[in-house]
């Protein structure tokens, strides 16, 4: 049986890199450059989503890397998992723009946004088909004896 090799982060470093200098360098932008208004809110949101995901992509890999499902979770996924976390980081944001946001509100988007991501891996599970198994190789064809009667298993060997 083959043991599949786990990922290697680093197919994951360059979309981490960009994601994570474009969100915080955006929000340093937005926060020190520019009065909250409605446009500046809004690209303060999506760089908040870019950096949130970008710093949530290795700890999202390590996760999946830990605690190994089946089918194995493969870059989409990983990104996938990363995005619910930057999506939830800048909806809280959002809530507390208006002074919504309560423990249990979190707690319930958090466990509401889990059970999203947990159904689709459900989906995911029961459309997955593993591959077909190999055949195994045939036994060498045995060469018939001298008098051209064929070997026959259950006879003992003639000395």
């Amino acid at each position: 049986m083959e043991t599949k090799k786990p990922s290697s982060f680093r197919q994951f470093l360059p979309s981490t890199l960009v994601l994570a200098i474009a969100g915080w360098g955006g929000l340093a932008l937005i926060i020190f450059s520019y009065p909250p208004t409605v446009w500046p809110r809004w690209f303060f949101y999506l760089c908040l989503t870019l950096a949130l995901t970008g710093a949530a992509m290795p700890v999202t890999w390590f996760l999946n890397l830990r605690f190994p499902s089946t089918p194995p979770a493969g870059p989409a996924v990983i990104v996938r998992q990363a995005i619910w976390f930057g999506v939830y980081g800048a909806t809280l944001a959002w809530l507390e723009n208006s002074s919504l946001v309560t423990l249990w509100l979190a707690f319930g988007l958090g466990l509401g946004l889990v059970a999203i991501e947990y159904l689709i891996r459900m989906r995911e599970r029961a459309r997955w088909q593993p591959a077909p198994f190999a055949e195994p190789p045939l036994p060498e064809e045995v060469e018939p004896d001298e008098a051209g009667d064929s070997p026959d298993p259950d006879e003992p060997p003639k000395s």
